[in-house]
């Protein structure tokens, strides 16, 4: 019990330095493309995690398991076609999310497929490497997935409000914004009292079957070398 937390928290701490600063690198390396260097010219093109250090964001992954970044600067009035530049440019960041994971369940896959028997009958150190090191990857995963689905929930100020504002009218879209910061505490809330729990988890369960399928090619791979 003690070690699966600790695995846990090691995972956390993984996304916290690399994966976040990732999903918000890609929101601004998306927007740099599109015609806006706000995000570059304040530095945030890079995967330093000091640059997209949030307290409060920081502390809740580290707990939880959800948290976030400072969120990359984004300035509309640059890009040609605003409303459309500025879903492309929301969607980059839950799309990292889901490219990497994607990665780690390969990852996952093939170390487990390779090394589970080997593993089997080593010494207990190395099987205790082992299993940490399999769990680490999958709670990388699971991580992953889930700040992917959490993202593009269609609340403000959440990178799916971003993207669904794409086919909404342009006096709509201009209202919510307006209101997302009270939107956002209202949601915080309703995060809080669990309300999002079910939505939420039938998402990422969905997401995750369909890439366990998508990657079931790696168990005939890896039976051939076992």
């Amino acid at each position: 019990m003690f070690f699966d937390g600790l695995y846990t928290l090691l995972a956390r701490c993984i996304v916290l330095v690399a994966i976040i600063p990732l999903h918000e690198c890609s929101h601004g390396w998306v927007a740099n493309r599109l015609g806006d260097p706000t995000a570059k010219n304040q530095g945030r093109l890079t995967l330093n995690p000091i640059k997209h250090f949030d307290p409060i964001g920081s502390m809740l992954m580290l707990l939880t398991g959800f948290g976030w970044a400072k969120a990359v600067p984004v300035n509309m009035r640059y890009f040609k076609n605003p409303k459309r530049d500025m879903a492309v440019t929301a969607l980059a960041g839950p799309l990292s999310n889901l490219i990497f994971g994607f990665i780690l369940l390969v990852v996952y896959r093939l170390v487990y497929g390779l090394f589970s028997p080997a593993a089997a009958i080593a010494s207990e150190p190395i099987q205790a490497l082992f299993m940490g090191l399999t769990e680490i990857l999958w709670a990388m995963f699971s991580i992953n997935v889930s700040l992917a689905v959490f993202n593009l929930l269609p609340v403000p100020p959440l990178d799916g409000s971003r993207i669904i504002s794409l086919f909404l009218p342009d006096k709509i879209y201009f209202s919510i914004m307006r209101y997302e910061r009270y939107i956002f505490l209202i949601m915080a809330l309703l995060l809080y009292l669990g309300v999002f729990s079910v939505p939420l988890g039938y998402g990422v369960n969905f997401v995750v079957r369909a890439m366990v399928r998508a990657t079931g090619f790696i168990d005939v791979f890896t039976g051939l070398f076992v």
